[in-house]
């Protein structure tokens, strides 16, 4: 056989999304040959997935002729000749528009190639003594056997060329009965699960992936953080994104005794065993975090500042943050002064507007509103144009302003006056309270957000479509 010597590291796309042809470099004497099969930081820096392959498979073929497929497997493959020559044929057996996409090659010992889950795969052997090795990302099993998609090696629809005909070719009954593409049921995508499914955020998420059945949603009566069951209630294989909506939010309450332990519980404990998930099943993981992660001592803040959280909330945020960036696929989308569904500052304006209530309002704090179906709509856009992993701020856009000046543009967009909201300091606002410290300055810098390509709509703008017309 011969093999073409020293060639350079080169990873090359097919026609089927997400299926990687790559030429590996081969180094070889009078004595043989050498090869790097699996490099993962060479073949990472060339565009390769990390895919965290677990298990080394080797499949032998004495005779040239030897047919094998096409298998469509629950996991992600890396292959490549051991010895010999083949020709390779997938198929896309997978959910979607690029399903019964076929591509075909000669594969040598100077290459390799990345096969996606539910990529039919097969081979046909070009030399006697033929061997290729199978980097997979999970354990076989019977039961996940039971999980292949087949197609059958002579399909017409997919029409491969076969070097070797396959009535001369060595194949096995139950390859020969494999069913038509026609007849093919696609393998459905991976999962993504959404936690904290019946908050404001949780909400907002039921609306933009209303139209998706591979999203499940779940309340912390279905997944409650802060019980082991609930983490090994799941087979987590059958997922590859955790959507974090759950949270201990009372600001105030978390500085008891009580509530203390169960914000750390839920946002530092329960965030933990999340995070422990994504590493060991390669998980991406969004998690939301706070503004309260800052003192509010800079006028703007942007994701690379140091936490300095001022409060018991604001130390869970930043711990369940920092407990979160270890895993390799994660964003971390923080928010400030979020507006959702249900009672929220907005609402209750609007309220003491209507009333004829002419309320004093916190005037020294000053940032913008987040939308919580911006904040969903941020968060599929992350995972939809898989944007690099890391933290982003979010928050709608325009200028800063502190709660008596939103309060203001509410009674003004509700018909009242805006001399209505009086303006007085947090000291004075809580005199005579024992409320949790609250960081004076919230403004979030969005500058790395809309690099991503999603732009938040103004406060203004959004405030306006939340308040209901006059009647």
């Amino acid at each position: 056989m011969s093999i073409e010597f020293s060639k350079h590291l080169v990873v090359t796309e097919t026609p089927i999304p997400g299926v990687l042809l790559l030429d590996l470099p081969v180094h070889g004497d009078n004595r043989g040959w050498f090869k790097e099969n699996w490099q993962r930081e060479k073949m990472l820096a060339s565009g390769l997935p990390d895919f965290k392959p677990v298990q080394n498979n080797v499949s032998f073929n004495e005779k040239a002729g030897t047919t094998r497929g096409i298998h469509a497997e629950p996991w992600d493959k890396f292959i490549s000749v051991a010895s010999g020559k083949i020709f390779g044929a997938w198929v896309d057996l997978r959910e979607g528009a690029s399903f019964g996409t076929v591509f075909t090659a000669t594969l040598d010992a100077s290459q390799a190639i990345y096969v996606p889950r539910g990529v039919g795969n097969s081979f046909q052997t070009l030399e006697d003594n033929t061997a290729y090795t199978y980097l997979v990302n999970d354990h076989w099993s019977a039961d996940a056997q039971a999980q292949y998609t087949f197609l059958n090696l002579a399909d017409e629809s997919a029409a491969i060329e076969w070097p070797i005909p396959l009535s001369q070719a060595e194949l096995s009954d139950k390859d020969k009965a494999h069913p038509r593409l026609s007849e093919v049921v696609p393998m459905t995508p991976l999962r993504t699960l959404v936690l904290g499914a019946n908050g404001q955020l949780g909400n907002a998420l039921r609306e933009v992936y209303k139209d998706d059945p591979q999203v499940e949603f779940a309340g912390r009566s279905e997944f409650d953080l802060t019980s082991e069951e609930a983490f090994r209630s799941r087979n987590w294989k059958q997922y590859d994104t955790i959507i974090n909506a759950a949270a201990f939010t009372a600001v105030d309450a978390a500085e008891s005794p009580d509530g203390r332990r169960a914000a750390w519980q839920t946002n530092v404990s329960g965030v933990a065993k999340l995070a422990r998930l994504a590493v060991e099943h390669n998980l991406t993981l969004v998690h939301v975090s706070s503004d309260y992660v800052f003192d509010g001592t800079k006028d703007v803040h942007s994701e690379d500042e140091e936490f300095s959280p001022l409060g018991v909330y604001g130390q869970t945020k930043a711990a369940g943050d920092a407990v979160v960036s270890v895993a390799p696929k994660h964003y971390i989308v923080r928010v400030s002064w979020v507006i959702g569904d249900g009672n929220n500052f907005v609402r209750t304006m609007s309220k003491l507007a209507a009333a004829g209530v002419k309320p004093a309002v916190v005037n020294d704090q000053l940032g913008r509103l987040t939308f919580a179906s911006d904040i969903a709509q941020s968060i599929r856009h992350l995972l939809d144009s898989r944007a690099e992993y890391g933290t982003y701020n979010l928050s709608s856009d325009g200028r800063k302003q502190s709660w008596a000046d939103i309060a203001a543009d509410v009674f003004e967009l509700a018909g009242a006056s805006r001399s209505d909201v009086s303006g007085v300091s947090t000291e004075e606002y809580f005199r005579d309270k024992t409320p949790a410290p609250r960081p004076l300055n919230s403004t979030l810098d969005l500058q790395k957000i809309n690099a991503t390509g999603f732009v938040p709509p103004l406060a203004s703008d959004r405030l306006r479509a939340s308040i209901p017309p006059r009647a």
